[in-house]
């Protein structure tokens, strides 16, 4: 599971990067602060999966401990995305087969 895992944080951030979502500078440190889920006080969507999701899931896996198990960022990725003007399936599809692959549980995508 977790080279399936390294390879579908790989295509989230080339995504990113393809979408121009991918930030060379970090945001302040008190953005990341947050308690809020997803930081979404604080954070866009593309700032928490580059700067708190990716580092987290990358550390857990380096360091060999358990992944969680349960995890559901694609519903707020759908709802994030809504009017982007950029394509963003490949993105949401890359989120939804993260989800599926740590929860082992189907995500029901958006038509």
């Amino acid at each position: 599971m977790s080279a399936t895992v390294h390879h579908l944080l790989l295509t989230i951030e080339n995504e990113l990067n393809t979408l121009g979502w991918w930030q060379d500078e970090p945001p302040p440190p008190g953005a990341l602060q947050s308690t809020q889920p997803f930081c979404l006080d604080t954070l866009s969507l593309p700032q928490w999966l580059q700067f708190v999701l990716l580092p987290r899931l990358r550390d857990l896996l380096a360091a060999g401990l358990p992944l969680p198990a349960r995890i559901a960022v694609y519903p707020m990725a759908t709802e994030s995305m809504k009017g982007a003007p950029e394509e963003t399936s490949a993105l949401l599809e890359a989120i939804a087969q993260l989800d599926e692959t740590l929860t082992g549980l189907p995500v029901e995508r958006e038509a």
